[in-house]
């Protein structure tokens, strides 16, 4: 089975900075476009960035450019979400997708469990 796994959510003081790593075990990590995305109770889900294969092209919501960054590193099958001067409103659990509708078509999808942020004071 596909299975992402997100780590290195914590607690950070406004300003500060946080790496989320995401590992997906179970196929080849190349087959797959990751995002991120993030989730505050009583909002939707909302992408926050998004890798191609190989790396090649990245995105991001308004709401994050210039302060986050996305990178990802196919030979320990990883994809990291570097989150620096984080605001109060960054607050969410993220949670990790990997993509692979492109290639194998409809339910080549894989949701991790996701990592809680918490910034405050």
């Amino acid at each position: 089975q596909v299975q992402p796994v997100e780590s290195g959510g914590g607690l950070v003081q406004p300003g500060g900075s946080l790496r989320l790593s995401c590992t997906v075990s179970g196929f080849t990590f190349s087959s797959f476009v990751m995002k991120w995305y993030r989730q505050t109770p009583g909002k939707e889900r909302e992408l926050v960035a998004r890798i191609t294969r190989f790396g090649a092209r990245s995105n991001y919501a308004d709401f994050v450019k210039g302060r986050f960054t996305i990178s990802r590193d196919n030979s320990k099958n990883t994809v990291y979400l570097q989150m620096n001067s984080l605001k109060l409103e960054d607050t969410a659990v993220y949670y990790c997708n990997a993509d692979a509708e492109d290639l194998y078509g409809p339910g080549s999808n894989y949701w991790g469990r996701g990592t809680q942020v918490t910034v405050l004071l």
